[in-house]
């Protein structure tokens, strides 16, 4: 397994989950790692995204303020600190991972991990 998404659950409105990204990808540290999410039947969309020396970071305008990406090289993780939770942020969360110049694109990236549910209850 390559990328492996975890910590998804169950949060009351208003509440926190962290999600991890656990990598084994030999590029890692010089890659993008990006979050993005699908609710079913919808499309998939752009969560955020941290370039490889995590000086950068990138977000949808549904989550900026209220969800942080970071990452650890030395370990090939990265996180995504989900505060404030709404019910519209119910989802599956997947990381992807790659040599990007356009960070929203799910299908440019190299690794594209299996995903994790959150779900937000009212």
């Amino acid at each position: 397994v390559q990328l492996q998404a975890s910590g998804g659950g169950l949060v009351q409105a208003g509440g926190s989950l962290r999600l991890s990204c656990a990598a084994s990808v030999r590029t890692f540290n010089a890659s993008v790692v990006a979050w993005f999410r699908q609710i079913p039947g919808k499309e998939r969309e752009f969560v955020a995204a941290i370039v490889w020396k995590g000086s950068s970071t990138h977000y949808s305008d549904s989550v900026k303020g209220r969800f942080t990406i970071s990452r650890d090289n030395s370990k090939n993780m990265a996180y995504l600190q989900m505060n404030s939770l709404k019910p519209e942020d119910t989802a599956v969360y997947n990381c992807a991972v790659g040599r990007v110049n356009y960070v929203r694109d799910y299908e440019r990236f190299e690794f594209r991990g299996q995903g994790t549910l959150v779900t937000v209850s009212s």
